[in-house]
């Protein structure tokens, strides 16, 4: 089992005084500076290296080339419209039977069987998705990375010979990569900015409030693994709500698609 390992930045760094660092970058979600280890480079290279083995911890693709497209074909809808379209982007959908979705750096987005079965229409998986593509447009993966695990360390393990002791370390920083926290502002980042692309992709914005009433439904049935690592569904409802009546008021109108989720979800995974 690898422990977490953490960077210990010095509370007086700046962007002006990290010789070591990339550079600092603009979150385009918030507009704000953010202190960055991993380049964009990096990222995608993270992402590149590690998605094979984070889809294998997570049962490995649902072998349904139609199911595959369409999850693909909404995720990359989504990310059309978002703030890094030119992003190689990569939807899948993974045998796990938890309710979970996960984003890993670069463009790669998870999500399980639990959570395709739990959902109903599809502006829900919109929704799914476009929260998981606000975490890598805002690089929320990447920081918690260097928060959380040490971003040389990922690097370095993909870069060594590839031994039996490379490869088992790899592994174990793919369930680390899984399992990775975001903070309450990074989670309502993810909401807002979510709320927002879905909005221009042409999904009704309401959904994204349904897919929080479905996991507080059923987190008080058993734990779900998607809000071991988010903040509870119950303190998120009201200000997605308050979002949707102020910035998206008569947008009700737009795609919500529960037969066509039926037919090329719900079906397919009977």
């Amino acid at each position: 089992m690898f422990g977490k390992i953490s960077l210990m930045l010095p509370a007086v760094l700046t962007c002006a005084s990290a010789l070591m660092c990339p550079g600092c970058a603009t979150n385009p979600i918030t507009g704000k500076q953010q202190f960055m280890l991993i380049s964009p480079q990096q990222d995608i290279e993270i992402g590149r290296q590690y998605a094979p083995e984070v889809e294998k911890q997570m049962g490995g693709k649902i072998p349904d080339p139609a199911l595959q497209q369409y999850i693909d074909t909404v995720g990359r809808n989504v990310a059309r419209v978002s703030h890094t379209p030119d992003l190689d982007y990569h939807f899948v959908a993974v045998n796990d039977k938890s309710v979970n979705a996960v984003a890993l750096p670069g463009g790669y987005v998870f999500i399980t069987r639990g959570m395709l079965e739990n959902l109903q229409t599809e502006a829900q998986l919109a929704a799914i998705l476009a929260h998981e593509t606000v975490h890598i447009v805002a690089r929320h993966s990447s920081e918690a990375m260097s928060r959380q695990i040490g971003f040389e360390i990922l690097l370095s393990a993909v870069m060594d010979e590839q031994t039996s002791q490379t490869l088992q370390t790899v592994a174990g920083l793919s369930r680390q990569l899984i399992e990775l926290g975001y903070s309450r502002d990074q989670e309502q980042q993810a909401d807002l900015g979510g709320i927002e692309y879905m909005v221009r992709a042409g999904y009704a914005p309401y959904a994204m409030v349904e897919t929080m009433q479905m996991l507080q439904n059923q987190h008080k049935v058993r734990p779900i693994v998607f809000l071991s690592t988010h903040p509870s569904p119950e303190n998120r409802i009201a200000y997605l709500e308050e979002k949707i009546a102020t910035a998206y008021y008569g947008s009700t109108a737009l795609r919500v698609a529960r037969e066509e989720y039926q037919n090329n979800v719900l079906t397919c995974l009977r």
